[in-house]
């Protein structure tokens, strides 16, 4: 896509995000990988309202041009771009059930086999930090590690993918998993799958959604 489809793209994940309750108000933000940086939505936006001429760019340096300020999460954006050259979008959200999760400062473990689309055996939860620093950022690289999503402690969560699309499917994977964990832990401790068990998951994940050869 060129820079004017992708902020076209962005606004509209945005504005789907908002109309399905995984976003709220202001909060969250989207960005995908553009030249030397990335477009991203800007500070203090909801998806009211919301245009193409408001994404903001950032370049890796920090600099940014737009009529805006980026959104305040921009440092963990660009460092996740920076470590992890196979993601071109980010989301991040604090839908409910992943931030009541988060809230709770636990990783989400093996309970259910749909975790491999996510890239391992857990959603792990990075130690709190305060949003908008280094700090955050350098506790979600160590969360999302060989990982397509993290929890942020006391504050929501990340989804990454190879485009807005994954980055999209992956945010929804969250938060159903968030959901359903969050239940069955109302009536009781998961029974967790063991490590054999995921593993034959994992495995087949590798032909998951992909054509016939």
């Amino acid at each position: 896509m060129n820079e004017k489809e992708l902020r076209t793209e962005l606004v509209r994940i945005t504005k789907k995000l908002d109309s399905m309750g995984l976003s709220h108000g202001a909060s969250g933000n989207l960005s995908v990988r553009f030249g030397e940086g990335m477009l991203i939505t800007p500070s203090g936006f909801g998806a009211d309202g919301l245009t193409d001429d408001d994404i903001v760019f950032v370049h890796l340096s920090g600099e940014s041009r737009g009529r805006w300020q980026p959104s305040s999460e921009w440092l963990f954006h660009r460092d996740i771009y920076a470590a992890r050259l196979e993601f071109n979008a980010i989301i991040h959200t604090h839908s409910n059930a992943a931030t009541s999760i988060a809230c709770l400062r636990r990783d989400i473990p093996p309970f259910h086999y749909m975790l491999a689309l996510l890239g391992g055996d857990s959603l792990r939860c990075a130690n709190y930090a305060t949003f908008g620093t280094q700090a955050l950022s350098d506790n979600a690289l160590i969360a999302i590690q060989g990982r397509k999503a993290c929890l942020l402690a006391n504050h929501g969560m990340i989804a990454a993918g190879k485009d807005l699309a994954e980055a999209f499917k992956n945010t929804v994977e969250v938060e159903n998993l968030s959901e359903l964990y969050m239940r069955a832990l109302s009536v009781g401790e998961p029974v967790l799958l063991s490590a054999e068990e995921f593993a034959d998951a994992l495995n087949r994940f590798t032909t998951y959604g992909k054509p016939r050869e």
